[in-house]
Order: C-alpha cells, then structure tokens, then sequence
C-alpha cells in the first residue's frame, strides 16, 4: 500500500494504525503534510498507542494546528471589527468557517487565509475599511487589479501591514467568468449568524462551496483535504436537502461527483446512486491521489492535464487565451527579454 492510500485508510479506521509498519510512517507523515492533512490525522489518531517518533510529530501536528485555529479565529475578529461600520455580518468560508462554526471538519484542519463573503454592493465600503484598518493591496500590477475587479469573484486580495494575514473578501464562490452561477444572495440571506458579528454558510451551502472549490474552480491541488471537508460535514450533519441546494446554484455536476468521491475514497454515508464511480471519476481519484513517498506530486501529465482543465472551467477559450497571452507578454517584459 503506498503511503497516500496509508493516510486514506487510517483516516477511515483509525485503529487500522497497529497494522502500519514503523518504517512506513515518515513516508505517511511526509503526505500528510503535503495534503495539509497532518492535523487531521493526529486528531484522528489520538489515544491510540503508536511508535515514539509517530507519537511526538502528531503531537507537534496537534499543537500547530490549535495555533491555526486561535490565529484564524483571532483574524476574523478583527476582520470583523473593521467590518462593523458595514452593519452586515461578515460571512465566513472554508477552514475559518469550520473551526468558528465547531464543527467536525475544523478538528485539526490546516487553515491559509482569512475567506470572507459580504453582498457586492458592499465591497467598496468594505474594501476602504480595510485599508484603513492596516490591510494592504498586494496586487500592484493595474491588469491584475482589473482583472480581479471585472472577472474574478473576489476583490485583490488584501494582507495586514503587520501582522502580514491575508483576506480574500468574496461577493460569490465562483469565478463571473465560469460557467455555473451561483445564487450568491442565497448564500448570503441563509447564513447561520455566529456571535461578534460573524456567520457561516448554512450546512447544504458548505457542502456546495467544496465541492464547487474542488471540482469546478480549481486543478485539484490538496484535493484529499478538500474531500475530507466535504465527508466531515456529511457525517456530522448528514445531507438533508443538499439535492436541491446543489440545483439552485446550478452546481448539481460538482456536487454529485463529491458525493461519489468522498464515498469512494472516505466510505462516506451517501444513498446508493452515489455509490459507483464513473470513469472520469476515476481520473479524479487518480490526480488527487499522486503523491509519492516523500509526499511530492506524481504524474506530471495528469496533472498539466487538470491545470488546463481549470483555466477552461473558469473563462471562455478566447478570453483564456488573451488572459494568458497577456500575462507571457508581462512575464517577458518583466524579465528584459521583452
């Protein structure tokens, strides 16, 4: 068994741990990493007896993990405190939202930067608060500033001065350029309010905004992390309503291929018609699974494959080949060979 399957199954049984040889372990820990899963996993296998050196890098796991939690939720609060003059909740997404919503999926989950959501009429205002609050621009470049504003879903984004954290503050969850449209006001006037001025998309819609992340934004890079996600919030709070949700932000095609995914990589609980792969599916299993010992990416093919992939999804070919037209042209000119 290769050490990213290892990491899979002792995600799925934790008590499978006895049966790891010891000498398998660092190539086990060094996927775990690289998938951002390190923190997971030791949560997952706390308590259970395990070899010196296991036992104390999973500890270390634990303890970097807390701090994440405390650093992002520390984050919010003051993204939130700069917000107040909006009158608006500041909605949370992905890892923040997990661990300030205490959900299961937040145990020992690495966390980047702070993912916010605010209606778009809001992004001005919010946008000066922040910069007035220490947070900076960090995309100087103006195609870059423009293509943010015009195209992305998401203003540039912003890092603290000081503290050098970054937020993303979001006005949907896909690119304006992609194909799905999703119901942003939906997502937004469903929220579940949280206290100090904060809230969390509402279960179905979390379910939704993973499986939207990984498979229709993206090139399934820290996708074993990103399914996790998605198998945690199935199995603490089911997926009552999900169908439906998935319909209204026209993100049906995502949904059910996570759905399939996390049954066959997690065992997660689904009805059966999300029981079998398909064998697109499969190539999904296979790119999210190639990792090596050392937890570097394999199948360089496969992987220049979905990267193609997640320009396509995200931007008409024309506008794709303009976008990147101009950025080789910057690049060049960048470099002096221009």
């Amino acid at each position: 068994m290769s050490a990213v399957q290892t990491l899979v199954a002792l995600l799925r049984d934790p008590e499978r741990a006895d049966a790891v040889d010891p000498a398998h372990w660092t190539e086990v820990l060094a996927v775990a990493r690289a998938e951002t899963l390190a923190g997971t996993l030791a949560h997952r296998l706390a308590g259970l007896a395990l070899p010196d050196l296991v036992a104390g890098a999973l500890a270390e796991a634990r303890i970097d993990a807390d701090e994440a939690r405390r650093t992002a939720l520390w984050e919010a609060n003051r993204v939130a405190l700069a917000l107040r003059p909006l009158g608006h909740p500041v909605i949370l997404l992905k890892g923040t939202a997990l661990v300030a919503a205490g959900l299961a999926a937040g145990q020992g989950r690495g966390i980047g930067d702070c993912d916010i959501l605010l209606p778009r009429k809001l992004l001005d205002h919010a946008e000066k608060l922040l910069v007035d609050a220490g947070w900076e621009w960090m995309k100087s470049d103006p195609y870059d500033d423009l293509y943010y504003r015009q195209w992305m879903h998401e203003l540039p984004p912003l890092v603290h001065g000081e503290r050098g954290r970054m937020v993303d503050v979001h006005h949907t969850i896909l690119p304006l350029t992609a194909r799905p449209t999703p119901d942003a006001q939906a997502l937004i006037v469903d929220a579940e309010v949280l206290e100090g001025g904060l809230a969390v998309l509402c279960h179905t819609d979390m379910i939704v905004h993973a499986a939207a992340h990984l498979f229709a934004d993206g090139e399934l890079a820290g996708g074993l992390r990103n399914l996790w996600d998605i198998h945690a919030l199935i199995e603490e709070r089911g997926m009552e309503g999900l169908k439906a949700r998935a319909a209204r932000h026209g993100l049906s095609s995502a949904v059910d291929r996570a759905l399939r995914l996390t049954h066959a990589v997690y065992g997660t609980t689904v009805p059966p018609r999300w029981q079998r792969l398909t064998m697109i599916d499969r190539l999904y299993r296979r790119r999210m699974m190639a990792r090596d010992e050392w937890g570097r990416e394999r199948h360089k093919t496969l992987r220049a494959v979905f990267y193609i992939r997640s320009h396509l999804i995200r931007m008409p070919l024309p506008m794709l080949i303009r976008h990147l037209w101009i950025k080789w042209r910057k690049g060049k000119a960048a470099s002096g060979l221009g």
